[in-house]
């Protein structure tokens, strides 16, 4: 678990101390944006392969995030925050399997927490910004239709799934796969290492083979769910938005 709380190495005791997972965000953080900008200035009409592979991730982002789930309407203006979660959670999840970084950034909590903190306030205030104060509060906590007894009992739970558990399944589900993808490839690789180093022999030969060829399967899957945790966060936030903004 020390994996997870590694000592500062650049301004240790002041409030700017960076260590291995702090390092990694700002990695992945100057990567997308050096990304992001190359792409701006240098668009043509006739893209070339960088360009291609790019406007593919964000057409993917814009038909099966936002045209999917809020409509073709209503999307374009949810667009560019929908494509930072997605790209953001990607870029910090994949710093798992860098070599020298070897931990993901959202594996520990204040990064998923500032991810879910962003969908948030982002389909909180697109829902005032449609239907008011007053109406979004009231399409959120009191369904229409329901007899006015009942509530007093829904009312409770209604706040607590809308406002409540939506923020906190968004932050447990992408710290949990994160965790756990670093835990597999931890013991995976180190038992490689204890079999070929410390037991020896055939057994010792034979076992390693095997946990490395695991350790590399968890490194092929972990690129898979970093990409699928990132779809889903983002699908996620675009169904709360959604969920936000619609009239009924």
């Amino acid at each position: 678990m020390d994996e997870f709380f590694p000592e500062p190495y650049l301004f240790e005791g002041t409030p700017f101390a960076i260590n291995r997972i702090i390092m990694a965000r700002l990695i992945s953080v100057a990567v997308l944006a050096t990304i992001c900008i190359l792409y701006a200035r240098r668009a043509k009409l006739v893209p070339g392969r960088s360009q291609a592979a790019f406007e593919y991730v964000l057409d993917f982002i814009r038909k099966s995030i936002g045209y999917e789930v809020i409509g073709e309407e209503k999307a374009a203006r949810y667009l560019p925050a929908l494509a930072t979660l997605f790209l953001g959670v990607f870029f910090m999840n994949i710093t798992g399997i860098i070599p020298g970084l070897h931990i993901a950034s959202t594996s520990l909590v204040g990064m998923p927490i500032i991810y879910a903190l962003f969908a948030y306030v982002m389909f909180i205030a697109s829902g005032i910004r449609t239907h008011g104060v007053g109406g979004y509060f009231k399409s959120q906590l009191m369904p229409a239709g329901v007899p006015w007894p009942i509530y007093i009992l829904m009312t409770p739970i209604e706040f607590l799934s809308n406002f409540i558990v939506r923020p906190a399944t968004l932050v447990i589900r992408l710290l949990a796969n994160m965790v756990v993808g670093h835990l597999l490839l931890v013991l995976t690789f180190a038992a490689t290492h204890a079999l070929y180093f410390s037991v020896g022999g055939a057994g010792g030969l034979l076992g390693g083979t095997v946990t490395l060829l695991g350790g590399v399967a968890v490194v092929v899957f972990e690129i898979l769910v970093a990409g699928l945790q990132a779809y889903v966060f983002a699908l996620l936030a675009a169904v709360y938005l959604a969920l936000s903004i619609e009239e009924h």
